[in-house]
Protein backbone atom coordinates (compact mmCIF):
# COMPACT_ATOMS: atom_id res chain seq x y z
CA UNK A 1 0.00 0.00 0.00
CA UNK A 2 1.44 3.34 -1.08
CA UNK A 3 1.32 6.14 1.49
CA UNK A 4 1.76 9.86 0.96
CA UNK A 5 2.39 12.27 3.82
CA UNK A 6 1.32 15.78 2.80
CA UNK A 7 3.05 18.60 4.69
CA UNK A 8 2.05 22.20 3.89
CA UNK A 9 4.79 24.76 4.54
CA UNK A 10 5.23 28.48 4.81
CA UNK A 11 8.53 29.67 6.26
CA UNK A 12 9.49 26.26 7.65
CA UNK A 13 13.16 26.27 6.63
CA UNK A 14 14.15 25.41 10.19
CA UNK A 15 11.94 22.30 10.22
CA UNK A 16 11.64 21.09 6.61
CA UNK A 17 14.65 18.80 6.33
CA UNK A 18 14.17 17.16 9.72
CA UNK A 19 10.41 16.56 9.34
CA UNK A 20 10.90 14.98 5.91
CA UNK A 21 13.57 12.61 7.25
CA UNK A 22 11.47 11.73 10.28
CA UNK A 23 8.43 10.87 8.15
CA UNK A 24 10.34 8.85 5.55
CA UNK A 25 12.11 6.68 8.12
CA UNK A 26 8.80 5.30 9.42
CA UNK A 27 8.31 2.92 6.48
CA UNK A 28 9.69 2.34 2.97
CA UNK A 29 6.16 2.59 1.55
CA UNK A 30 5.95 6.25 2.57
CA UNK A 31 6.54 9.23 0.30
CA UNK A 32 6.45 12.87 1.42
CA UNK A 33 4.85 15.74 -0.48
CA UNK A 34 5.73 19.28 0.58
CA UNK A 35 3.22 21.91 -0.54
CA UNK A 36 5.09 25.18 -0.14
CA UNK A 37 3.46 28.60 -0.51
CA UNK A 38 6.55 30.27 -1.98
CA UNK A 39 8.16 30.69 1.45
CA UNK A 40 10.45 33.75 1.58
CA UNK A 41 12.85 31.84 3.85
CA UNK A 42 13.75 29.35 1.09
CA UNK A 43 11.88 26.31 2.36
CA UNK A 44 11.29 25.03 -1.19
CA UNK A 45 15.01 25.26 -2.03
CA UNK A 46 15.82 23.00 0.91
CA UNK A 47 13.26 20.49 -0.35
CA UNK A 48 14.61 20.66 -3.92
CA UNK A 49 18.11 19.86 -2.68
CA UNK A 50 16.82 16.84 -0.76
CA UNK A 51 14.88 15.67 -3.82
CA UNK A 52 18.13 15.25 -5.73
CA UNK A 53 19.10 12.45 -3.35
CA UNK A 54 15.71 10.84 -2.68
CA UNK A 55 12.93 10.06 -5.17
CA UNK A 56 10.44 9.62 -2.32
CA UNK A 57 10.36 13.40 -1.78
CA UNK A 58 7.93 15.47 -3.86
CA UNK A 59 7.25 19.20 -4.01
CA UNK A 60 4.49 21.52 -5.13
CA UNK A 61 5.50 25.19 -5.04
CA UNK A 62 2.61 27.65 -5.19
CA UNK A 63 2.68 31.32 -6.15
CA UNK A 64 2.13 32.72 -2.68
CA UNK A 65 0.49 32.26 0.72
CA UNK A 66 -2.82 30.70 -0.30
CA UNK A 67 -3.86 28.93 2.90
CA UNK A 68 -3.86 25.56 4.62
CA UNK A 69 -7.04 24.14 3.12
CA UNK A 70 -6.12 24.83 -0.50
CA UNK A 71 -2.64 23.41 0.15
CA UNK A 72 -4.16 20.13 1.30
CA UNK A 73 -6.60 20.10 -1.63
CA UNK A 74 -3.64 20.47 -4.01
CA UNK A 75 -1.96 17.60 -2.18
CA UNK A 76 -5.07 15.43 -2.28
CA UNK A 77 -5.42 15.90 -6.03
CA UNK A 78 -1.77 14.98 -6.47
CA UNK A 79 -2.22 11.85 -4.33
CA UNK A 80 -5.29 10.72 -6.28
CA UNK A 81 -3.55 11.32 -9.61
CA UNK A 82 -0.49 9.32 -8.52
CA UNK A 83 -2.53 6.44 -7.09
CA UNK A 84 -1.57 6.57 -3.41
CA UNK A 85 -3.67 4.36 -1.14
CA UNK A 86 -3.31 6.23 2.15
CA UNK A 87 -2.97 10.01 2.39
CA UNK A 88 -1.78 11.75 5.55
CA UNK A 89 -2.11 15.32 6.72
CA UNK A 90 0.71 16.42 9.01
CA UNK A 91 2.21 19.69 10.26
CA UNK A 92 5.79 20.62 9.48
CA UNK A 93 6.69 21.82 12.98
CA UNK A 94 6.84 18.48 14.88
CA UNK A 95 3.67 19.27 16.82
CA UNK A 96 2.55 15.98 15.26
CA UNK A 97 4.97 13.21 16.18
CA UNK A 98 6.10 11.32 13.04
CA UNK A 99 6.61 8.24 15.22
CA UNK A 100 2.79 8.02 15.44
CA UNK A 101 2.52 7.36 11.70
CA UNK A 102 2.86 3.54 12.04
CA UNK A 103 0.14 3.50 14.73
CA UNK A 104 -2.22 5.36 12.45
CA UNK A 105 -1.35 3.17 9.46
CA UNK A 106 -2.13 0.08 11.53
CA UNK A 107 -5.63 1.44 12.25
CA UNK A 108 -6.15 2.20 8.55
CA UNK A 109 -6.48 -1.53 7.86
CA UNK A 110 -10.04 -1.38 9.23
CA UNK A 111 -10.97 2.30 8.81
CA UNK A 112 -11.34 4.96 6.13
CA UNK A 113 -10.23 7.96 8.17
CA UNK A 114 -8.05 7.84 11.25
CA UNK A 115 -7.69 11.05 13.27
CA UNK A 116 -4.86 11.69 15.70
CA UNK A 117 -6.89 13.07 18.60
CA UNK A 118 -5.66 15.48 21.27
CA UNK A 119 -8.90 15.18 23.26
CA UNK A 120 -9.85 11.50 23.15
CA UNK A 121 -8.42 10.70 26.57
CA UNK A 122 -8.49 13.96 28.46
CA UNK A 123 -6.33 16.76 27.06
CA UNK A 124 -3.01 15.66 25.60
CA UNK A 125 -1.38 18.96 24.66
CA UNK A 126 2.14 20.02 25.71
CA UNK A 127 3.59 23.56 25.92
CA UNK A 128 0.53 25.49 24.73
CA UNK A 129 -0.39 28.76 26.48
CA UNK A 130 -3.51 28.24 28.60
CA UNK A 131 -5.51 30.73 26.48
CA UNK A 132 -4.84 28.85 23.26
CA UNK A 133 -5.53 25.49 24.89
CA UNK A 134 -8.92 26.70 26.14
CA UNK A 135 -9.73 28.16 22.71
CA UNK A 136 -8.83 24.93 20.92
CA UNK A 137 -10.66 22.63 23.33
CA UNK A 138 -13.90 24.63 23.32
CA UNK A 139 -13.70 25.09 19.55
CA UNK A 140 -13.63 21.30 19.25
CA UNK A 141 -16.63 20.93 21.55
CA UNK A 142 -18.50 23.69 19.70
CA UNK A 143 -17.91 22.03 16.31
CA UNK A 144 -18.96 18.66 17.69
CA UNK A 145 -22.17 20.11 19.18
CA UNK A 146 -23.28 22.10 16.12
CA UNK A 147 -22.48 19.51 13.46
CA UNK A 148 -23.47 16.42 15.43
CA UNK A 149 -20.28 14.60 14.52
CA UNK A 150 -19.20 12.05 17.16
CA UNK A 151 -15.59 13.25 16.91
CA UNK A 152 -13.75 14.56 19.97
CA UNK A 153 -11.08 16.47 18.05
CA UNK A 154 -12.70 17.72 14.82
CA UNK A 155 -10.14 20.52 14.37
CA UNK A 156 -7.07 18.28 14.63
CA UNK A 157 -4.71 18.25 11.65
CA UNK A 158 -2.94 14.88 12.01
CA UNK A 159 -4.96 12.30 10.12
CA UNK A 160 -4.99 9.74 7.34
CA UNK A 161 -7.57 9.15 4.59
CA UNK A 162 -8.11 6.23 2.27
CA UNK A 163 -7.92 7.39 -1.32
CA UNK A 164 -11.53 6.29 -1.84
CA UNK A 165 -12.71 8.90 0.68
CA UNK A 166 -11.00 11.74 -1.14
CA UNK A 167 -12.23 10.46 -4.50
CA UNK A 168 -15.81 10.57 -3.20
CA UNK A 169 -15.56 14.26 -2.22
CA UNK A 170 -15.74 17.05 -4.78
CA UNK A 171 -12.59 18.82 -3.68
CA UNK A 172 -13.51 21.88 -5.75
CA UNK A 173 -16.57 22.38 -3.52
CA UNK A 174 -14.66 22.76 -0.25
CA UNK A 175 -16.02 25.80 1.60
CA UNK A 176 -13.26 26.54 4.04
CA UNK A 177 -9.58 27.04 4.72
CA UNK A 178 -7.65 27.25 7.98
CA UNK A 179 -8.68 25.03 10.87
CA UNK A 180 -12.28 24.91 9.68
CA UNK A 181 -10.99 22.93 6.70
CA UNK A 182 -10.28 20.08 9.13
CA UNK A 183 -13.84 20.23 10.43
CA UNK A 184 -15.26 20.22 6.93
CA UNK A 185 -13.22 17.25 5.71
CA UNK A 186 -14.24 15.25 8.77
CA UNK A 187 -17.87 16.28 8.27
CA UNK A 188 -17.96 15.31 4.61
CA UNK A 189 -16.39 11.95 5.45
CA UNK A 190 -18.89 11.35 8.26
CA UNK A 191 -21.91 12.34 6.15
CA UNK A 192 -20.85 9.78 3.54
CA UNK A 193 -20.80 7.13 6.30
CA UNK A 194 -17.17 6.17 5.97
CA UNK A 195 -15.52 4.43 8.92
CA UNK A 196 -13.85 6.97 11.22
CA UNK A 197 -11.55 6.17 14.13
CA UNK A 198 -9.87 8.48 16.62
CA UNK A 199 -6.48 7.51 18.00
CA UNK A 200 -5.08 9.28 21.04
CA UNK A 201 -1.89 11.28 20.41
CA UNK A 202 0.19 13.80 22.33
CA UNK A 203 0.32 17.19 20.60
CA UNK A 204 3.44 19.23 21.34
CA UNK A 205 3.68 22.92 20.46
CA UNK A 206 6.09 23.72 17.63
CA UNK A 207 9.82 23.47 18.35
CA UNK A 208 10.85 26.50 16.26
CA UNK A 209 9.16 29.08 14.02
CA UNK A 210 5.91 30.96 14.46
CA UNK A 211 2.32 29.75 14.78
CA UNK A 212 -0.03 30.39 11.83
CA UNK A 213 -3.08 30.83 14.10
CA UNK A 214 -5.01 34.09 13.60
CA UNK A 215 -8.33 35.70 14.57
CA UNK A 216 -9.50 35.30 10.96
CA UNK A 217 -9.03 31.52 11.19
CA UNK A 218 -11.05 31.39 14.41
CA UNK A 219 -13.89 33.49 12.94
CA UNK A 220 -14.04 31.30 9.86
CA UNK A 221 -14.35 28.15 11.98
CA UNK A 222 -17.26 29.65 13.95
CA UNK A 223 -19.19 30.36 10.76
CA UNK A 224 -18.32 27.23 8.78
CA UNK A 225 -19.88 24.76 11.21
CA UNK A 226 -23.27 26.45 10.74
CA UNK A 227 -22.85 26.40 6.96
CA UNK A 228 -22.12 22.68 7.08
CA UNK A 229 -25.18 22.01 9.22
CA UNK A 230 -27.36 24.10 6.89
CA UNK A 231 -26.04 22.42 3.74
CA UNK A 232 -26.59 18.99 5.27
CA UNK A 233 -30.21 19.86 6.08
CA UNK A 234 -30.69 21.09 2.51
CA UNK A 235 -28.96 17.93 1.24
CA UNK A 236 -26.29 19.97 -0.52
CA UNK A 237 -23.65 17.90 1.25
CA UNK A 238 -24.16 14.19 0.80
Amino acid sequence: MKTLVIIPTYNEAENASAIIDAALKQDKSIDVLIVDDNSPDGTSNIVKNKQKKNKRIHLITREGKMGLGSAYVAGFKYAIQKGYDYIFEMDADFSHDPDDIPRILNEMEHNDLVIGSRYLKGINVVNWPLRRLILSFFAAQYAKLITGMPINDPTGGFKCFRREVLESINLNDILSDGYSFQIEMNFRTWVKKFRIKELSIVFTDRRVGQSKMSKKIVREAIVVVWKLKYYKIKKRIK
